[in-house]
């Protein structure tokens, strides 16, 4: 289920963003777009019905936030529909991805993709954030439209190193999550990011305990 713009939409959207994807890479990017539009209709994945918007929304929405992504395995809590997860698993075949969400039928999805594209690098858990239990925490988690500030650093906090970081990616600029953030915990810094063909305002906000650099 795919629309015949999309392979154009994400040539140019690239392009604006100065990234260069190989064509394989493109072509994964938008086989996960078909399998997401395909099964949006029965799971409910995402909010976003227009095939028109779904390259700038999802797909170049989720790669906004590549030049933050440093470590060497990150967690994506509340993955849903995979957004930003897989389209970052693509990008960075050489990095290991872990996708958390409690929902049973999008964990199903997920592990849809990760069969259906080949991603060996992205491993699904369908469990509660406050349940994970992993080897070792994680130096960045990532979260797109999951929760409040607040609860993201309470749910997740116990799986974030002590020098790690939130990649939160929200849309206007949240002063009151910000300001409800709990003690020992600070926002170090905000990204306004360019989303080519998304309408509104777009952040990345990089939340980290207040003695990361003590």
């Amino acid at each position: 289920m795919s629309y015949p713009q999309w392979p154009g939409q994400l040539r140019d959207g690239l392009a604006a963003m100065n990234l260069s994807l190989s064509d394989s890479q493109q072509q994964q990017l938008l086989a996960f777009l078909a399998l997401l539009n395909k099964w949006n209709k029965a799971y409910n994945l995402t909010a976003v019905r227009d095939e028109r918007v779904m390259v700038s929304r999802q797909l170049l929405d989720s790669l906004s936030i590549l030049p933050w992504v440093t470590t060497n395995h990150l967690l994506d809590v509340g993955a849903g529909g995979g957004l930003p997860g897989i389209p970052l698993a693509i990008v960075f075949p050489e990095k290991r991805f872990t996708l958390l969400d409690s929902n049973g039928k999008k964990t199903r999805f997920l592990n849809q993709c990760v069969l259906e594209l080949g991603l060996d690098n992205v491993e699904v858990i369908h469990g509660r954030a406050e349940d994970c239990q992993p080897d070792q925490p994680f130096t960045q988690i990532s979260s797109r439209a999951f929760t409040a500030l607040e609860n993201l650093v309470t749910w997740c906090g116990g799986l974030l190193a002590n020098d790690g970081e939130f990649l939160a990616m929200k849309g206007q600029y949240p002063d009151d999550e910000v300001a409800a953030l709990p003690a020992g915990w600070q926002v170090e810094s905000s990204h306004s990011l360019t989303v080519p063909g998304a309408d509104g305002e777009r952040h990345l906000l990089i939340v980290a305990r207040a003695e990361r650099h003590r």
